[in-house]
């Protein structure tokens, strides 16, 4: 398969390093000011996820475009979703008006960190999706260029 446009590199690299900071971001959920019984295991599990969405990106600006990996991430992707669906559901609905940032996570608020969390699987998902349509995009082009 051909490298991608120069665009679609761009993109990738600058996705690439997105989701590097999404899974730095991530360090912070082990706070204990923050959170109430904070669980290194979900911390370390969405650091990876975000750095397994880089890994994606970084391969796709390579011109690599491994869909099992592809796959997995929509799993966790989907996943996530409908964990932390009731999460935003609460915060879209309840009495406190919708809260994502500016409030930090409490026992009575954990719909703010799970509607943190639904987004984030939510902008993943996108990203997988830009993943799949390029690496698509691209072996039509190379058919075509074939014929």
């Amino acid at each position: 398969m051909k490298s991608p446009p120069t665009v679609c590199r761009v993109v990738n690299i600058a996705c690439l390093l997105l989701f590097v900071v999404f899974a730095w971001l991530q360090r912070e959920d082990d706070n204990p000011i923050i959170y109430e019984n904070p669980s290194m295991l979900d911390v370390w599990v969405w650091i990876a996820f975000y750095a397994l969405v880089a890994i994606a990106f970084g391969l796709a600006a390579a011109g690599l475009f491994p869909l099992p990996l592809y796959g997995v991430i929509a799993v966790f992707c989907l996943y996530q979703m409908v964990v932390t669906g009731p999460g935003v559901w609460t915060n879209l609905t309840g009495d406190q008006g919708f809260e994502v940032t500016k409030t930090s996570m409490a026992p009575t608020r954990a719909h703010v960190e799970q509607s943190r969390e639904f987004f984030g699987a939510v902008i993943a998902l996108a990203a997988v999706g830009f993943l799949f349509w390029q690496r698509f995009a691209i072996s039509r082009k190379d058919a075509e260029a074939q014929r």
